[in-house]
């Protein structure tokens, strides 16, 4: 891709998820992630109403009155994206691909920080650490997030979603708020997600094509595996192989599920076709 041709589409989707994150998503992203704590602001005459337990003893005596120490939320925070860019994220089959939706979902959830001053970092990761873009505030930090989504290509097709949040630990030291946006179309993260999810707010993105669910009967059809390459003659009017498949499938998305949840993480699953708008807003509604 020349540069001409990515600072167009860098640009795009600047435009489209900048303005999600400044008319929607903003206010939701400040109530539902909250900051370390309380800090001291300043002191002001006590009102009827006010905590008993805020009295500041110091400055009541020195001006006979009542003043209230007031308090406010210390609200950097820190956002860790990671982005799954396996092969299987190359995958789509009606309106957009599977990568394109994590690059939009990413780049709205790092405007929607921006906007409240937090820091935001990047890990690209297929069955090992592609990239680790260290956490940073600013637009123009922002837009290099969103370059190296579009534009990063990948040494494996291979996902290792333990590995990658193994690394996270490592690297972050300090509580954030990290968003896992993968198909999960995977097992064996579930233990190390239990570890993770006790120091850092984790959220699983489930992305995903409806075609993937069902193999359709087709007869016989050559078909790749997108992680390994590997080309297969596939009898798709079989039943067997079409319910082998489905079970299949089922599985890993029940694992998913089941992982994030025990985990006490949160999960949400966005189809390529479907707004992610109103699955995000719904998500950050709920929390």
């Amino acid at each position: 891709m020349d540069t001409k041709e990515l600072l167009k589409k860098v640009r795009k989707i600047e435009i489209k998820t900048r303005r999600l994150s400044d008319h929607v998503f903003g206010g939701e992203y400040h109530s539902t992630f909250k900051g370390r704590g309380m800090t001291f602001s300043e002191v002001r005459q006590y009102q009827f109403g006010d905590d008993v337990r805020n009295i500041d003893w110091n400055v009541t005596a020195r001006y006979n009155e009542p003043f209230v120490k007031v308090f406010e939320e210390e609200r950097e925070l820190t956002m860790m994206l990671m982005a799954d860019i396996s092969g299987s994220e190359f995958f789509g089959t009606d309106t957009q691909f599977k990568n394109e939706i994590v690059t939009e979902i990413a780049a709205t959830l790092a405007f929607s920080a921006m906007q409240n001053n937090d820091k935001i970092g990047l890990i690209l990761f297929s069955d090992e650490i592609e990239l680790f873009i260290p956490p940073k505030k600013g637009k123009s930090h922002v837009l290099r997030i969103i370059r190296e989504l579009i534009e990063y290509e990948p040494r494996s097709k291979k996902t290792n979603v333990a590995q990658a949040l193994k690394y996270l630990t490592n690297v972050i030291k300090k509580k954030a708020i990290v968003f896992v946006l993968s198909d999960f179309i995977t097992d064996d993260y579930k233990e190390t997600l239990k570890i993770v999810s006790k120091k850092h707010d984790v959220t699983g993105v489930r992305i995903y094509d409806k075609h993937e669910e069902k193999i359709p009967n087709l007869g016989m059809v050559e078909m790749e595996d997108e992680e390994t390459g590997e080309l297969l003659l596939v009898n798709t009017a079989s039943k067997g192989v079409r319910n082998e498949y489905y079970s299949y499938y089922r599985e890993r998305v029940d694992y998913f599920e089941d992982a994030f949840l025990k985990s006490g993480a949160g999960a949400l699953s966005c189809r390529v076709d479907e707004s992610y708008v109103k699955k995000l807003l719904g998500y950050f509604k709920r929390r």
